[in-house]
């Protein structure tokens, strides 16, 4: 299957997606389409013969919980309207807690990294059959970035990734920017980790921008494509002739003129970087390499250990709790703050009207709610969640803009019994009203 060169489809750029040349396919985020019908530009590509692919973000497969049917059959949902030939997702865990730790349910909203274990790589197989099973196309998954690493990992980013594709036949999703981000957070080599995974697993590539701060990389999708990242994507071409390569770009968006210049740099990339003649002495030392990993067989209780590792990780990144033994304290504060960063952002763009309404004070608020108030539900249920906290506590010294709020939630809240907090929240309106 040959996909060729595309870029990540997103509403923000869509006119600008249609209007590029030479694209040959795209990727949108599959939890940002609906089941039943398409964004009109969706629609208007594919009636050009360009490729959707939906990309997942939330199943979670890296997870110890098994995967829930209602997003199988969600992500089943999409690839049957886009008569996509494939959908892809993420190795990686997206909460943790709930029946397997007798622990509340905790919700990362952000992609955190697995352990490269023996237990994660026996929960992960499992996982992704049960996908496999649910889905009516093949799937690939993609290595993430990662700023922090876990303690005691058995296994190489490479060898993990070659013993998943060897028990379960998945495809991957190779991102060169995250090779690089975990090249500068983790000191891990992007040609060692080439070499041993598999790379005729391939199914595409993506390649996406990102910066540097204070020693740490982050995988921003905001900035232009670095050289580092460029020099990754050649290592790879040197290997393999990829299927297909991916520009991602979720925020910070330029103008068509731009996109349009980074693809051709990627496509020049390609060019430049056809295979040598050391390729088969690179397939080679990998085969070597995966045939020397010793046959394991799975001990029982692995999903019961990765759940109490994942909660204890999870619980210190969002709740505050003790740092899990063994975990780079500084690395954990860096992501913590990441995390509730991207929370802030999120909820703005879900809910513009708070920072509309809460002006220049809404990040500091919320980060501070963020800091006490681990997630528990997606993105919208985080909103409401917030505004409800300020309306109790009777935070904002402005009458307008408690009584904006005040309506805001009430407009959202949906017609159920009303709880402990909505009597609450009605009372405070009605003190405001008499006043």
């Amino acid at each position: 299957m040959r996909l060729g060169i595309g870029i990540g489809w997103r509403p923000e750029i869509a006119a600008e997606v249609e209007s590029l040349t030479g694209i040959d396919w795209v990727e949108a985020v599959a939890e940002n389409l609906c089941a039943d019908h398409l964004p009109d530009s969706l629609v208007r590509l594919r009636e050009r013969g360009v490729t959707v692919v939906p990309h997942g973000v939330s199943l979670g497969l890296g997870g110890a919980d098994r995967p829930a049917p209602e997003r199988l059959a969600g992500l089943a949902a999409r690839a049957e309207l886009l008569g996509t030939p494939l959908v892809t997702e993420h190795i990686a865990f997206v909460r943790a807690g709930g029946p397997l730790t007798a622990s509340p349910r905790l919700e990362a909203g952000h992609l955190l990294p697995v352990p490269r274990t023996w237990d994660a790589l026996d929960v992960l197989c499992e996982n992704v059959r049960i996908a496999q099973d649910a889905l009516p196309v093949p799937l690939a998954l993609e290595n993430i970035a990662a700023l922090i690493s876990w303690p005691d990992e058995e296994l190489t980013e490479g060898q993990f990734l070659a013993e998943l594709v060897e028990r379960t036949g998945v495809r991957l999703l190779i991102d060169v920017a995250n090779l690089h981000t975990n090249h500068v957070n983790r000191g891990e080599d992007p040609a060692k980790a080439l070499d041993e995974l598999p790379v005729e697993a391939i199914a595409y590539v993506h390649v996406a921008g990102g910066i540097e701060k204070d020693g740490v990389w982050h995988d921003t999708h905001a900035h232009p494509v670095s050289a580092p990242v460029l020099d990754v994507l050649a290592e790879l071409r040197s290997r393999v002739d990829p299927p297909g390569v991916l520009l991602e770009r979720d925020d910070a968006f330029p103008p068509g003129a731009e996109l349009a210049a980074e693809l051709e740099t990627i496509r020049g990339t390609l060019r430049s970087a056809a295979p040598v003649a050391g390729a088969r002495t690179h397939a080679l030392q990998g085969a070597l390499a995966r045939a020397a990993l010793p046959v394991r067989t799975p001990r029982p209780g692995a999903r019961d250990r990765t759940a109490v590792a994942q909660t204890s990780l999870l619980s210190a990144l969002v709740a505050g709790t003790p740092a899990p033994e063994g975990f780079d304290h500084r690395r954990l504060r860096v992501q913590s703050r990441a995390l509730a960063a991207k929370r802030a952002d999120v909820v703005a763009k879900v809910a513009p009207e708070l920072p509309e309404i809460l002006g220049d004070g809404y990040r500091a608020a919320f980060l501070s709610y963020a800091m006490s108030r681990p997630m528990s539900g997606g993105y919208r249920r985080d909103a409401m969640e917030f505004v409800e906290r300020i309306l109790v506590s009777g935070g904002l010294p402005d009458p307008v803009a408690q009584r904006r709020l005040t309506h805001w939630w009430e407009d959202r809240s949906g017609p159920r019994p009303p709880g402990r907090t909505s009597r609450l929240v009605r009372a405070a309106r009605a003190v405001l009203v008499g006043k």
